[in-house]
């Protein structure tokens, strides 16, 4: 038949060539073609033209290229010639006129924009909804009629340069390959995607004889069939022994596990050797047992109310669907470890989360190539379509600090949200469509076609792999039960419960399918549910006795670190001198010929008399040394956040940038030879809070030893990253067993510039500070900023740590240290003392407790008015709160009044936390004063007002109330 179509066909072979190679030069110089060509190539739009390049298939790029290169005229044909092909012989020996193969062509042309219409909307009319509540439209650009064709023209051949695996076909045996290959229920988008090489790989994989479609052998189909009996049975069994239970249960989305096991299979085939997940709690447990292989009884355990850690293990915890485990799976002898990250409730909060860990995963490995640790994310649909953090998520996929090689992503379509239809909760056709922002191939599949969903999860891991791109698999399937099994889903939805109600099971479905196609009977079908049941019945006894051995916390990684003690946890974080100099001089120097700013080079100059000198160590510099000595002590040290490389106040510039080339170079990685140092990344993030601090925080999740910190432009923007801030980094240790070191710095302080960039919002950390979960600093030092710092890896345990950072302050005279503070004999201070010349300590009549930059300006008026009787004490860590050091310190003063002073309102800044623990101090200490009094400005709704005149009488007035005794 194709010989007889080929025959038939004007367009074929060397006249296809030859009508490319006239379009090329055409393309060149429109004046060098024959005239009816030219008009022929002028009357086509541009979708017409550029189907034209389309009909010699993939070969056509290269035959275009090589005329349109040509060195010898020769090589392209002369004006007016007749249809000449190889060797210049025109085609047919010149029979065919050219009128004639100009209406072949534009048959040709025809038929390729009908192609290309399918491979663009094609999807539109798949058949992907199992419940059809709305059967898919016709959509008119996707008929013959739209294209010029008519009825008769069904059997006439036109040629199609390879597409669709045809050289040559009918018009029906077009429409039914695209049909078969776009509009089955399997729906492809790929034509957004910019790079050719990408939609190309795509088009090959799809498109020919096998139809979008794998042929599974027998073994493969009960392989599928097998996965499906432990998806639809646990949910089954749990509804049976648990009704009425909460469990988000998987039940009309089941297909969600055969799929991400052929990812896993696919992917260990093609190199990978790891695999975080992230996902939410829809179908959690189904994952936990079927996937990552928890035991039965581990999960029944903790439906008869017992916990997932032992016993002597403290905190919280959480609910059995927010928790995680991870597994070692092995696949056709290729082991494949797994972790799935814990997550609350907000669904998409964990996304950056898990792609920070495998960033490290990937580091730790040196995949530098981006194939051996890859993240898999599964979504609901309506969390995918509606979640900002997805968004910035997908946008940090391929910068530079974040890639990781392109991510799996599943959406769990159940086409509702809790009880919001899609129409409510989006305007595009699919929770998908954010995704073709970042060019990622999306495959919208029936999740009751088994087969469909792991053919379209087999292709796309193979694209993740060839490409390292993100993918998205949108499962079209259905929720059986209400947002949990409590719920009542008719309230709201009653004519697709209805439906749902009469609707088989997936897995009933494919039983049919498997038993009419011959692989199993019905007898041996219920035979494995029968034994599955079976085995969840022994898992269910076993359950009544089980308790777990141990927390995997401290494993891996972690192997070596500990939960936190009780003293006083200093750590060892000074340096010997020669260290500090060899760094902070290391810190000055740049390649010869770099050109650096002639400003950035006065700073570096005065850093450079600093070290020599010993003395006026400023903020900025306290960090570098942090930084440089961990390095050369072999810690990896990252640091992202906006503007970071530089600072936002100019003040770090850890990146030099030559002012001729634009060239960098980075002091801090050249401070030894290469392999005698760890490696520093400093990384400018996008203008995004919430999925930057994620990432990051899930990076310090993987890699316990490195410092990694997260810089906010100013303070006040972590308020866009608040989720990440309540349900993790404050309380995961509490609830997953999860520990963190991660470092969060927030620019602090009152200088006059208005509400929006002066408070960090210190009162909403403290708020959250509780069974010494993380660490709060205003810190007034840089020798007490390098300390903590250095603290964070120095010792056997990690906790976060939240940094109020300065702004004035860096370039403070009054705020500088002497390199002796970072010395042998110097660590961290909680409190500091009174600094300067007072009276007997019995005769001090007033201390004033403060914290952050508001002690410079209370020490200044101080010494103006010469006063001797005040002293002032600064709380340089507010949580864990230093009782036992302000007790000392103010227990010097035993006949003073104690005053607490900062800069904020009332009703933010610290007074709120730190008043009764002030006052719990003082009453241990029986002093005479019994409670602590508040100076600052007034409660106010927003954090600062946004008038300089102001702002100098505010401050003023609370610096004056705090020194006047009485």
């Amino acid at each position: 038949m194709a010989q007889a179509l080929a025959q038939n066909s004007f367009l074929s072979g060397g006249n296809a060539t030859y009508i490319a190679e006239i379009f090329a030069q055409y393309l060149t110089d429109p004046a060098s073609v024959d005239p009816s060509w030219a008009a022929f190539f002028a009357g086509l739009d541009d979708d017409a033209r550029a189907v034209l390049g389309e009909l010699k298939g993939a070969s056509w790029s290269r035959a275009r290229t090589k005329i349109i290169g040509a060195e010898d005229p020769a090589a392209a044909p002369a004006k007016g010639a007749k249809a000449p092909v190889k060797g210049g012989k025109p085609a047919n020996d010149g029979a065919i006129s050219i009128e004639t193969l100009q209406a072949a062509a534009r048959d040709s042309i025809h038929a390729m924009m009908l192609i290309r219409t399918y491979r663009i909307r094609g999807h539109l009319e798949a058949t992907l909804d199992p419940l059809g509540l709305e059967p898919p439209k016709p959509v008119s650009d996707l008929s013959i009629e739209y294209h010029g064709f008519t009825a008769a023209d069904l059997d006439r051949p036109i040629y199609v340069g390879g597409a669709l695996g045809f050289e040559t076909a009918t018009l029906r045996d077009i429409v039914a390959r695209c049909r078969a290959v776009y509009s089955r229920t399997i729906g492809v988008e790929y034509m957004h995607i910019q790079d050719p090489d990408q939609r190309l790989w795509i088009q090959q994989r799809i498109e020919g004889e096998t139809e979008n479609t794998t042929d599974f052998t027998q073994r493969g189909k009960k392989a599928i069939f097998e996965r499906l009996v432990a998806a639809e049975g646990m949910e089954r069994f749990l509804d049976k022994k648990y009704t009425g239970t909460k469990r988000f249960g998987l039940e009309g989305g089941e297909t969600l596990i055969p799929a991400i096991e052929q990812v896993l299979k696919r992917g260990s085939q093609l190199g990978l050797e790891e695999v975080v997940l992230g996902m939410p709690h829809r179908g959690r447990l189904n994952v936990l047992t079927n996937v990552m292989l928890k035991p039965f009884k581990a999960l029944f355990s903790e439906f008869q109310g017992n916990s997932a850690s032992p016993d002597d293990v403290e905190g919280s915890g959480d609910v059995k669907y927010h928790l995680g485990t991870s597994a070692d799976r092995e696949f056709d002898g290729k082991m494949v470890h797994l972790s799935l990250t814990a997550n609350p409730s907000h669904l998409e909060a964990v996304d950056p989360v898990v792609v920070g860990k495998v960033r490290a995963k990937q580091e730790q490995r040196g995949d530098t190539d981006r194939t051996k640790v890859m993240a898999m994310l599964l979504h609901g649909d309506a969390a995918f379509a509606g979640q900002g953090l997805v968004a910035e998520t997908l946008a940090l996929a391929e910068l530079r600090g974040y890639r990781t090689g392109g991510t799996i992503h599943f959406i769990v379509n159940n086409q509702i949200g809790f009880t919001t239809a899609p129409s409510y909760s989006r305007f595009t056709p699919y929770p998908s469509d954010l995704a073709k922002a970042v060019q990622a191939p999306i495959f919208h599949v029936n999740g009751d076609d088994p087969e469909a969903v792991v053919h379209a999860s087999r292709i796309a891991i193979e694209f993740r792999m060839m490409f390292k791109r993100d993918v998205v698999i949108d499962i079209v399937c259905y929720r059986r039960h209400g947002h949990n099994e409590g719920d009542e889903p008719a309230f709201t939805q009653p004519l697709m419960y209805r439906k749902i109600a009469t609707h088989p099971t997936t897995r009933q479905i494919y039983e049919d399918r498997l038993a009419a196609e011959g692989v199993q009977t019905k007898a041996e079908a219920e035979a494995e549910v029968n034994r599955f049941f079976e085995y969840l019945e022994q898992e269910f006894e076993a359950s009544k006795s089980y308790k777990p051995n141990k927390a995997d916390w401290l494993e891996g990684k972690w192997t070596g670190l500990k939960t936190a003690p009780d003293d006083d946890r200093r750590g060892k974080t000074s340096v010997e001198l020669d260290v500090l100099k060899e760094v902070g001089l290391g810190l000055t120097k740049y390649p010869d010929g770099f050109n650096v700013n002639r400003k950035i080079v006065r700073q570096l100059e005065a850093k450079r008399q600093a070290i020599e000198t010993g003395e006026g160590i400023d903020w900025a510099t306290a960090e570098a040394l942090a930084f440089g000595t961990l390095l050369v002590e072999g810690v990896p040290v990252r640091l992202s956040g906006q503007d970071a490389g530089r600072g936002t106040f100019s003040q770090r510039h850890s990146v030099l940038i030559d002012q001729d080339t634009e060239a960098r170079f980075e002091p801090l990685n050249n401070l030894r030879p290469e392999g005698k140092q760890s490696r520093y990344e400093v990384i400018d993030s996008p203008l995004a809070e919430a999925s930057v601090l994620g990432f990051d925080y899930g990076y310090s999740l993987a890699e316990p030893h490195a410092l990694t910190l997260w810089e906010g432009q100013f303070g006040d923007f972590v308020n866009g990253a608040q989720v990440i801030i309540d349900q993790f980094i404050c309380s995961a240790e509490s609830k997953w067993l999860r520990m963190s070191g991660l470092v969060m710095l927030l620019p602090h302080g009152y200088e006059g510039q208005g509400p929006e960039h002066s408070s960090a919002r210190p009162e909403r950390f403290l708020q959250l500070c509780a069974e010494d979960n993380m660490q709060i600093c205003n810190l007034t030092t840089p020798a007490n900023y390098f300390h903590a710092l250095r603290r964070q890896i120095r010792r056997d345990f990690r906790k976060p740590l939240i940094i109020m950072t300065p702004k004035s302050l860096l370039r403070l005279k009054a705020c500088q240290s002497s390199l002796a503070d970072f010395a042998p004999g110097s660590s961290f201070h909680r409190v500091l003392g009174n600094e300067g010349e007072l009276v007997a300590g019995d005769a001090v009549k007033r201390v004033v407790i403060c914290t952050g930059k508001v002690y410079y300006d209370l020490a200044a008026e101080r010494e103006k008015r010469g006063l001797k009787d005040v002293a002032i004490v600064r709380l340089e860590q507010i949580y864990p709160f230093p009782k036992t050091k302000l007790a000392d310190e103010l227990a010097k003063y035993p006949n003073a009044d104690v005053v607490w002073c900062q800069e904020e309102p009332e009703n933010q800044g610290a007074w709120f936390f730190v008043d009764r623990r002030i006052e719990g101090t003082l009453t241990a200490i029986n002093h005479k004063t019994k409670r602590p009094v508040y100076v600052g400005r007034v409660a106010a709704a927003a954090p600062a007002t946004g008038l300089l005149k102001r702002h100098n009488q505010e401050q003023a007035g609370l610096v004056n109330a705090a020194l006047t005794v009485g």
